[in-house]
C-alpha cells in the first residue's frame, strides 16, 4: 500500500449472548463478523463477512436482537477455520468499532480459547471507539446507531441487527462524524489544486453537503464586492481570489 494511503476497517460482531463488562465466565461466543474497508476515506467494497458456528446455544434474548438461529449456524465454519483470514484482513489497520471494548473483548476471548499464542487485537491494530466520538459531538444524547442514523439522515431498513449491515451503517456515520478531522499534508498533496476541489475529491461525504452557488447568487456576490470597492477603495477578496462563473 502507498505510504500516503490510510486503511481503516469498520467492524461489528454478533454473539450468542451478552457478557457483563467483557467478563467471559458465561462462555458466550461470536457468531457473525462484519467488516468494511475504508481507504483514504473512501468505501472500497473490499469487505469481510462471515458467520461462525459457536458450538453453543444462542440465548433467546440475543436471538431477538440479531435473528440468527442455531440451525442456521450448523454448517458454518468455526472460529479456528476463519481466524487467519480475519487477522490478515485487519492487521496493521485502524479498527473502528461502536462501543469497542465489547467487540474487542469477544475477539480476544476467541483468540485465547484457540491456545495458539495469537496476539491481542490492540497489539496488531489501532482501536478507535466511534461511540466515544459520538458522545463528544452529542453529549447527553442517545448515541446508538439508530439515533445517529436519524441525526445524520441516513436511511435504515432493518428489523434485526446484522454485523455486516451495522458495519456499513457505522462506516457512513463515522465518515460524517469525522468530516472536519481530515489532516492534509499541503506540501505533498496540494500544489496548484483548489482546496475545496481536493477535499471533495478525497471525501465522498463532503460532496453531498457542498452545493455550488447558482447564477443569481454569484451575481449578488459580485454586486456586493463592487459595493465594497466603491465604499472602501479596495477589496481583498477581489485581489486574492479568482471567482469562477
Amino acid at each position: 500500500m502507498n505510504k500516503l494511503q490510510k486503511r481503516q476497517i469498520v467492524l461489528d460482531t454478533e454473539t450468542t449472548g451478552m457478557n457483563i463488562t467483557g467478563v467471559h465466565y458465561l462462555g458466550h461466543k461470536i457468531i457473525e463478523i462484519g467488516a468494511v474497508e475504508i481507504i483514504n476515506r473512501k468505501l472500497t467494497g473490499n469487505n469481510f463477512h462471515v458467520y461462525i458456528q459457536p458450538n453453543r446455544i444462542i440465548e433467546q434474548s440475543a436471538f431477538l436482537i440479531h435473528g440468527i438461529s442455531n440451525d442456521f449456524l450448523l454448517n458454518k465454519p468455526k472460529f479456528i477455520n476463519i481466524v487467519n483470514n480475519f487477522l490478515n484482513y485487519i492487521k496493521g489497520t485502524e479498527l473502528i468499532l461502536h462501543n469497542a471494548n465489547f467487540d474487542i473483548s469477544f475477539i480476544d476471548y476467541e483468540l485465547k480459547l484457540l491456545n495458539m499464542n495469537f496476539p491481542l487485537i490492540k497489539n496488531i491494530c489501532k482501536i478507535t471507539d466511534s461511540l466515544s466520538i459520538a458522545r463528544k459531538i452529542f453529549p447527553g444524547k442517545k448515541n446508538n446507531l439508530d439515533a445517529l442514523c436519524l441525526r445524520y439522515n441516513i436511511p435504515v431498513n432493518r428489523n434485526t441487527h446484522s454485523a455486516i449491515l451495522d458495519a456499513k451503517i457505522l462506516a457512513k456515520i463515522y465518515l460524517l462524524m469525522t468530516l472536519n478531522q481530515e489532516q492534509i499534508n499541503f506540501s505533498n498533496l496540494i500544489k496548484n489544486d483548489n482546496l475545496i476541489d481536493y477535499k471533495i475529491k478525497h471525501n465522498p461525504c463532503l460532496s453531498k453537503l457542498l452545493k455550488n452557488a447558482n447564477p443569481i447568487e454569484i451575481n449578488n456576490h459580485e454586486i456586493y464586492l463592487k459595493n465594497m470597492i466603491k465604499k472602501s477603495g479596495k477589496c481583498i477578496w477581489k485581489e486574492k481570489l479568482s471567482i469562477k462563473h
